[in-house]
């Protein structure tokens, strides 16, 4: 078994003439395989990023629309998963009022009426208050015209605390708007 693991002998003392000279080349050659492995990791990444933005686009329209859609099932799960997106979508005014025209305003509202538990609701007003996030408030009139005012003072107070907040939240932009529960 010994002679499988005997390696040959290397004479090293041949390679050292100088041997500050060969610490310079080698320290020299360590630095280049570095700089060369950093270079290939971000080319890497930035055709994992190429790709990734060319087959899967996570914020698309066609994405966006599916969760609008999604909305309309039965599943509280989905209907939660789907809310949530959309709360993460409506990042800006123009993503804001793109879910507003493809009804999700109302279907979020919807949702918000028939959620049976508090996890539901949650993801509901949660995303309804990033549509209320909107400086030009014609998202906030999407939700007044889709009765969200009257839904949200109607939704049973919450466990959750955070879901309170979201109430508390949509509400007093209501008011700061001057929408009032009873033109609703």
């Amino acid at each position: 078994m010994q002679y499988l693991f005997r390696r040959k002998s290397v004479n090293l003392q041949s390679r050292n003439y100088s041997s500050s000279y060969h610490h310079d080349e080698r320290a020299m050659e360590q630095e280049a395989e570095r700089k060369i492995g950093w270079m290939l990791k971000l080319l890497f990444a930035g055709t994992a990023t190429v790709v990734a933005y060319q087959f899967f686009p996570y914020l698309g329209e066609n994405l966006l629309q599916q969760s609008v859609s999604l909305l309309q099932v039965k599943d509280p799960l989905f209907k939660r998963m789907r809310a949530s997106r959309l709360a993460r979508f409506a990042v800006d005014d123009e993503r804001r009022m793109k879910i507003v025209e493809m009804g999700g305003a109302q279907e979020l509202v919807n949702m918000l009426e028939a959620a049976k538990d508090d996890s539901t609701r949650k993801e509901a007003l949660k995303a309804l208050a990033a549509l209320s996030l909107s400086a030009a408030d014609e998202a906030v009139g999407a939700l007044h015209n889709a009765g969200a005012i009257s839904v949200i003072s109607s939704t049973p107070a919450s466990v959750d605390a955070e879901a309170e907040i979201y109430k508390f939240k949509l509400l007093k932009r209501f008011r700061d708007l001057r929408y009032d529960s009873s033109s609703s």
